[in-house]
């Protein structure tokens, strides 16, 4: 199966404005998440999607590689569609968020796994657990439940399921998405479905179309970028990472 990794980035961002480029122990972040992308055995290659030349050119004075894209695209899904139109010999396209500098390789070689054997699954993503009563209710992280064969149920910024009974597990949903190439493409032309706007979850779109999700549950913990406590979270992380 010929994989492709995709990395969005924005240049623009509420938070942390210029945030791919904020400096991590000596290159910008968006270096850093292409490194570790790079570095999975089941990708044949990685790229950074951008709308920004400062984007790009960080990027390929780095070495890695980039495309640019269209500035008009609504959603992150349309831009890595965008991508995923350019190449026609790619069969599964994993997209990985151009703020997690912590990316983990092998999980992004796992993704990639759900798909062997099976011509059915279109769509599978990631959880991991999360036992933090205040994490468990902030709405900035989404939560996911499952049915027994490992398929989404549901994602919401809601808490869920609703711990009735003690010892219920929360699982928090992972931004990293696989996607069949055709898959991707019809998906990003779907009209926003109901319950994807309530949520402003776009994952939703899917379920609500009728397509089922394959959620990979790992113990791998993340430290996404999206304030300047994170960067500096990341980037201590990062000098112990280099000195070991």
């Amino acid at each position: 199966m010929n994989v492709l990794c995709v990395i969005p980035a924005r240049y623009a961002s509420t938070r942390l404005p210029g945030k791919p480029l904020k400096d991590i122990a000596g290159k910008p972040m968006i270096c850093r998440v292409y490194e570790r992308a790079a570095k999975a055995s089941r990708v044949a290659a990685a790229i950074v999607a951008t709308d920004d030349s400062r984007i790009y050119d960080a990027v390929l004075q780095h070495g890695g590689k980039a495309v640019m894209t269209r500035k008009d695209h609504p959603t992150g899904t349309d831009r890595l569609a965008e991508v995923a139109e350019k190449y026609q010999d790619v069969d599964l396209i994993i997209n990985v968020q151009g703020d997690e500098p912590l990316i983990e390789p092998k999980l992004i070689d796992e993704l990639a796994a759900a798909f062997d054997g099976d011509a059915d699954l279109q769509m599978a993503t990631v959880c991991t657990e999360i036992t933090d009563e205040s994490e468990q209710q902030n709405p900035n992280n989404v939560k996911v439940v499952m049915d027994k064969q490992g398929y989404a149920l549901y994602f919401s910024r809601s808490l869920l399921p609703y711990p009735r009974h003690e010892g219920t597990p929360v699982y928090k949903h992972i931004g990293i998405y696989a996607y069949k190439r055709d898959f991707l493409l019809a998906y990003a032309k779907m009209a926003e479905t109901p319950l994807e706007h309530a949520e402003s979850l776009e994952q939703l779109r899917a379920l609500e179309n009728g397509y089922r999700i394959k959620v990979i549950k790992t113990p791998y913990r993340f430290v996404g970028v999206d304030t300047a406590e994170d960067l500096k979270k990341v980037n201590a992380i990062y000098r112990q990472m280099m000195q070991g």
